[in-house]
C-alpha cells in the first residue's frame, strides 16, 4: 500500500495532547473510580522500578520525555525535597486531572536511589498552574 504525504504524518505522529487528555482526565478516572489517587500512586512507583534513574537530577529529563511537563527543584530541606511541575497550566487550573503518578514516581525513584522510605504528595496550584510536588523521607 503506498501513502500519500499526508496519510504518511499521520501514522508516524505520537500521541497528540488531545488524546493524552481523553485518556488521563476522562478514561482513567472512569475506569479508577474513588481509587484513583491511590492506584496511580502506586503505579508512579512501579514505574520507577521499570526505568530506573541513577540520580534524582535525571527526573526533569524523564518527566519532559513522559510529557509530564517541566520539573524544577524548588528547595531542599534535611528530610524533603520540594519540587516544581509545570505541566498544561489549563489542566491544573480545570482541577480535574490528579498527579499522584508523578508523585509516585519521584518516591520511587528516591527510594530506590537512596535506600530510604520517602511519600511524596502533589499540591496543585491552581492560581498559578502548577503543582508543587513534596517529597519527604525518614
Amino acid at each position: 500500500m503506498e501513502l500519500k504525504p499526508d496519510q504518511e504524518k499521520v501514522e508516524q505522529a505520537g500521541p497528540t495532547a488531545f488524546g493524552y487528555a481523553l485518556f488521563r482526565d476522562h478514561i482513567l478516572p472512569s475506569v479508577l473510580g474513588r481509587h484513583e489517587e491511590e492506584i496511580l500512586y502506586w503505579a508512579g512507583k512501579e514505574l520507577a522500578s521499570t526505568f530506573p534513574l541513577f540520580e534524582m537530577d535525571e527526573a526533569p529529563g524523564f518527566f519532559r520525555e513522559a510529557g509530564w511537563g517541566e520539573l524544577a527543584q524548588e528547595s531542599l530541606g534535611k528530610r524533603e525535597i520540594v519540587y516544581i511541575l509545570s505541566p498544561d497550566p489549563e489542566q491544573v487550573k480545570k482541577g480535574t486531572r490528579c498527579y499522584t503518578a508523578e508523585a509516585g514516581f519521584l518516591a520511587g525513584q528516591y527510594q530506590k536511589i537512596n535506600g530510604k522510605n520517602s511519600e511524596c504528595r502533589p499540591e496543585p496550584d491552581r492560581r498559578q498552574g502548577i503543582v508543587k510536588l513534596i517529597l519527604a523521607w525518614e
